[in-house]
């Protein structure tokens, strides 16, 4: 099995960290190079990673290769609460991506554009959630959701996207689960 990806990523981060302990093989793309882009558009005619190759089938999507992994473990899906969550977390990361790639791209992200707006609004809208889902008790365990909540948080104190000591909650998560082994083995400043 091997997972195409970047140390950067933070949807790659957290198959990795999924995988924890089970063989695999994880390669590691500059995906903005000519030569990683090449190399990526050999996995996946999206063009985005992580995408899993087990044997014959390519599985494109951290969603679906969650999916994929939990059905050939014959483990238990997540609940419609955990998949709600999970939409919150993979929101504001989409919405953290396109602004750090307008940034990148030389784009004014404190500009007046209906682009940009929906992804500030989406991020002033969905942490607060995040945080209270870490009041209420709903990430109690390190699996799925609280991965991705961690690669998240981590992702974006990296880039320095957010000022997290808003965020008591969501703050101490991250400094909780960042003491974790397998955690290090992936830090995306490391890449």
């Amino acid at each position: 099995m091997k997972l195409i990806g970047s140390g950067m990523s933070p949807y790659a981060r957290r198959i990795r960290l999924f995988l924890e302990g089970q063989d695999y093989e994880f390669i590691n793309l500059n995906i903005y190079s000519p030569e990683g882009r090449e190399a990526l558009a050999t996995y996946t005619p999206a063009m985005k990673v992580p995408v899993l190759v087990d044997a014959q089938q390519k599985v494109y999507d951290s969603r679906a290769i969650h999916r994929y992994l939990t059905e050939k473990q014959t483990t238990k899906p997540l609940s419609w609460d955990q998949e709600n969550l999970l939409t919150l977390i993979d929101a504001a990361n989409d919405s953290f991506v396109v602004l750090l790639m307008a940034a990148r791209s030389n784009i004014d992200t404190e500009a007046d554009a209906l682009i940009l707006n929906l992804q500030k609004e989406r991020i002033e809208r969905t942490m607060p959630l995040l945080e209270q889902a870490l009041i209420d008790g709903q990430l109690p365990e390190w699996d799925y959701p609280s991965i991705c909540l961690f690669c998240l948080l981590d992702w974006v104190n990296f880039r320095e996207l957010c000022d997290l000591s808003v965020y008591p909650h969501l703050s101490g998560f991250l400094v909780e689960k960042s003491a974790y082994p397998a955690v290090e083995a992936s830090n995306p400043r490391n890449a």
